[in-house]
């Protein structure tokens, strides 16, 4: 796709997305869909991925129309008719009752992030905090809860939708200083969203500048968790206060913390673009570092050779692979979602074909209720067939780095749907009686209508791991 003079920043929302020239181009049923799931799911999207990152001619088979425009087997079957219908009808509060029974269904906050990450200050609940590793706090400032444009598959979609009692947000830094000033095992803070640089650079100094004071010391890095880099690369280029935001970059460093961008590369078309490539070599400029994450999302990027492509050109261009995610349980994760034999298949034949420089990159991994949990391997031992598991994280920091098994499932998507391995009654990190499902993974399981990829994983394991 050509360069053309630089769009200006203008959102299309469910409401103004008529407007783009590009929705002409959809079918009737694809303008539907658009229409109807983005009731439930945040719909968000702008100039340059519309002009530059989608192709039209690909469309919808094309990976960045479907990470940013909808589809409809992102509901189940009944739900999309039954939403459908009512809008049709103009039912105001039916429809709001039917779009929040369903939110619900979703999961909207798994992983414990509402009942066991926020921690507290003086015996009250920090707003805009999340704390779950020891050396990590997670900070969400509340101007920086948007994106330039939302993913459909985005894991913190109540940010974005309304749900207030379910949004992280804080307006201010003083309770993250103060808080931080009392926990001096914390080294890191990852600020994000939403995404943090949708706010302009005075906006972000505010936040960012009050954790250089002496008293901070103790924090080392400073994290910021973004999209911009392939949904809105001028934000570091052609934006009126880019200068302004590298200078903040500079500052950081200069104060003698590392600054790392965590970017979030879905797919290697992100990274193709003139100004995409001129935005990383000015961050990097300006001193910071840039890692590169995503979650492996079927229709998307569930192909090997996209994630080769992505690592590979990531090095080249001075970016650090760093994690490989399995799709979290919450949203659409029926139709986003691999099965873990098959993800770990995908991992191993990317990991297998790129130099050691990307081999960085870690995974695939679950961002699950008690840490990271990657799959090391699917192996035969004594007879049963396993899958290998480390945490890279825990709650417990002593859980890092330390081995487990469970039974090979060739559908399971998820840790809850996987079982002790060897007889074992439950997972050593597990303190309930008995290993149980999540309620909410297995209703989605049971309801889906859109199958899962049939799975080629087994076959190629057990050629490669055989019994």
């Amino acid at each position: 796709m050509s360069q053309q003079a630089e769009p200006k920043f203008k959102p299309y929302t469910r409401t103004s997305i008529q407007q783009a020239p590009q929705w002409q181009r959809l079918s009737p049923e694809l303008r539907e869909a658009t229409t109807v799931v983005s009731k439930v799911l945040p719909f968000r999207v702008n100039p340059y991925v519309l002009d530059e990152l989608i192709d039209w001619d690909n469309v919808p088979n094309d990976p960045m129309f479907r990470l940013t425009f909808m589809h409809r087997d992102m509901l189940f079957p009944n739900e999309y008719e039954r939403l459908r219908d009512l809008m049709a009808k103009d039912d105001d509060a039916a429809i709001d009752q039917e779009v929040n029974t369903i939110r619900m269904r979703m999961n909207p906050h798994p992983a414990g992030q509402m009942t066991h990450n926020v921690p507290k200050l003086n015996g009250v609940p920090v707003r805009g905090l999340q704390h779950k590793y020891k050396e990590t706090v997670l900070f969400f400032p509340s101007a920086g809860q948007t994106c330039h444009a939302y993913c459909t598959f985005c894991f913190r979609w109540p940010q974005f939708v309304g749900m207030g009692d379910l949004k992280f947000d804080a307006k201010e830094s003083n309770e993250l200083v103060e808080y931080l000033k009392q926990h001096k095992e914390v080294t890191d803070v990852l600020i994000t969203g939403g995404d943090p640089l949708i706010m302009n650079t005075r906006s972000l100094a505010g936040y960012i500048e009050p954790l250089l004071i002496p008293e901070l010391e103790h924090i080392q890095n400073i994290r910021i968790g973004t999209k911009s880099v392939g949904y809105w690369p001028q934000r570091f280029v052609t934006d009126k206060d880019a200068d302004d935001l590298l200078r903040l970059f500079e500052k950081v460093v200069n104060s003698g913390r590392s600054l790392s961008l965590m970017a979030h590369y879905n797919h290697p078309v992100e990274l193709s673009t003139e100004i995409a490539r001129k935005a990383v070599k000015r961050i990097l400029s300006a001193g910071a570092t840039m890692r590169t994450q995503s979650p492996l999302i079927r229709h998307i990027n569930d192909d090997p050779r996209a994630w080769s492509e992505l690592w590979t050109t990531a090095v080249k261009l001075g970016v650090i692979p760093y994690y490989m995610f399995i799709e979290r349980d919450t949203g659409a994760n029926h139709y986003f979602e691999v099965p873990l034999a098959q993800a770990y298949e995908i991992f191993q034949k990317a990991y297998s074909s790129v130099s050691g420089l990307a081999r960085t990159v870690r995974g695939p991994s679950m961002s699950a209720f008690p840490g990271k949990v990657a799959i090391d391997g699917i192996v035969t031992i004594n007879g049963e067939k396993v899958f290998a598991l480390q945490f890279l994280q825990g709650r417990n920091p002593e859980w890092a780095r330390k081995p487990f098994y469970a039974k090979f499932d060739p559908t399971a998507t998820w840790l809850d749907d996987l079982v002790p391995a060897f007889g074992e009654k439950r997972f050593f990190f597990d303190t309930a009686p008995e290993v149980t499902a999540h309620p909410v993974h297995l209703v989605a399981k049971e309801q889906a209508q859109a199958p899962l990829i049939p799975s080629v994983a087994e076959a190629v394991i057990d050629e490669v791991y055989p019994n």
